[in-house]
């Protein structure tokens, strides 16, 4: 099990921010857990100092342009970009250093997935560069993907037979359970479980992890096939749960564990 680090960019700052109230409404809905000081590139370095690959640059919105390409030029090819991706812009993010670029509404329209924008992508940068959020919220007994800064609903729920098909198309899926996002409160243990027999490919989960109890366990229900990235229980963003260090410490055990 891997720890993937992140940085999230909200108007140009790297932010810890609770994901469920982002929207497109007045900012003062917007729950911000976490202002930082320090620049993208201070994460970026510090994240490519311990060697921290497969880690994630969020553009939350408009205006994160130019702190995104300062994070990507500090960790050449050590991170990926998400936020506003699209077929006309995916292959100019490589080039800026991106690993990989992570796509979610751009393949989703009126609720449904688009597989001629899935075909574009591939066709733009290659499966093996290209990352889907499956982002997802419970409603009723299943959950299901969303979009739009995690507001919208789409009609795709994450079955076996869903990330059996979006596996076909991408290198990597990055999930966020939206429910618990940014609260610190503890992992979604049934999503957790319905990955960890599900997936087939590398699989970042994302949400609520607060310390290392909470790593453990997601390496337990996802039967070591989950990687994990942490945000708001970090002491780095402001957290008091976890350090940055025992993040690390574990990522080293777990990878050690498997030689």
């Amino acid at each position: 099990m891997k720890f993937r680090p992140c940085i999230d960019l909200h108007n140009g700052c790297v932010k810890q921010i609770v994901g469920s109230s982002l929207s497109d409404s007045v900012s003062e809905s917007l729950k911000t857990n976490f202002s930082s000081q320090y620049p993208s590139s201070y994460y970026a370095k510090m994240y490519k100092a311990d060697n921290l690959t497969g880690g994630h640059v969020i553009m939350l919105g408009p205006g994160n342009e130019s702190a995104a390409s300062e994070a990507l030029a500090a960790w050449p090819g050590g991170l990926q970009i998400g936020g506003g991706i699209t077929a006309a812009n995916a292959a100019e993010w490589l080039d800026k250093g991106a690993a990989a670029v992570i796509v979610t509404s751009y393949v989703f329209q009126n609720g449904v997935v688009h597989e001629e924008r899935l075909r574009e992508m591939v066709a733009a940068v290659g499966a093996q560069h290209l990352v889907l959020d499956l982002s997802c919220r419970k409603r009723g007994d299943d959950y299901f993907i969303v979009t739009d800064r995690w507001q919208n609903f789409t009609s795709v729920a994450i079955t076996e037979e869903t990330l059996a098909y979006f596996a076909s198309y991408c290198h990597e899926f990055l999930i966020h359970a939206v429910d618990v996002e940014g609260k610190c409160a503890g992992i979604e243990e049934e999503l957790a479980e319905k990955l960890g027999r599900w997936v087939t490919i590398p699989t970042t989960y994302a949400g609520g992890v607060k310390n290392l109890a909470d790593l453990e366990r997601l390496e337990e229900l996802g039967q070591n096939r989950l990687d994990a990235t942490i945000g708001s229980a970090l002491d780095i963003f402001g957290g008091t749960t976890i350090t940055y260090a025992e993040a690390v410490d574990f990522h080293r055990r777990s990878q050690n564990s498997k030689k």
